[in-house]
């Protein structure tokens, strides 16, 4: 990715966790970035194109990371699970605890835009993928029931983490993160 691009990303992607889309304005990413207008119509085709491209590097960097912690042979298949969220949950803490971009542009947009709305539900779905992985490993292994529908709760953890983000958001401390991952993985667990 060109370097000016990419610094128009990063620029945009702190300005949507802080203000969400309606509020973002395209002088004010061109400010922060340094660049001049020009720069921006020529790698985006206008402020919708720019907020997903911007989602899209986020899951890239998201599925980055959340590849490399199920993918861990060394760790089991829930410790890989806590692995991630508890990098998440540092990555939060980071930013001052701005939560999930595309929790934040699905509660602004979803609603309005079916392009936000279908886009931000494939992030979710894409990251349920690859927690059911580490879940159908963990049946596998025993640690949780053989009869668990591993795919539903994959989605539930998706869906109890957005929550947590957004509490977490709210209270700007991570105390509903790590209540609700540990409640989950505890529940989960045999015996």
């Amino acid at each position: 990715m060109h370097s000016t691009k990419r610094r128009m990303i990063d620029v945009g992607l702190q300005q949507l966790l802080q203000q969400g889309y309606n509020s973002l304005g395209i002088q004010a990413v061109l400010d922060a970035a340094a660049v001049p207008k020009g720069s921006f119509y020529h790698h985006f085709a206008d402020k919708q194109d720019f907020a997903l491209q911007v989602v899209d590097a986020y899951v890239v960097d998201v599925h980055a990371v959340l590849d490399d912690c199920v993918n861990d042979p060394a760790l089991a298949p829930l410790d890989r699970i806590r692995r991630f969220f508890r990098n998440v949950e540092s990555s939060y803490e980071r930013e001052g605890y701005l939560g999930c971009l595309m929790g934040g542009l699905g509660q602004e947009l979803s609603g309005v835009s079916d392009t936000f709305r279908q886009k931000i539900e494939w992030c979710f779905s894409s990251i349920a993928d690859r927690l059911q992985r580490c879940l159908d490993a963990a049946r596998a292994d025993g640690t949780i029931a053989p009869d668990s529908d591993t795919r539903e709760l994959a989605e539930l953890l998706v869906n109890c983490w957005e929550g947590a983000a957004l509490r977490s958001r709210l209270k700007r401390n991570p105390a509903p993160l790590a209540v609700m991952l540990e409640f989950y993985l505890g529940s989960l667990q045999q015996g």
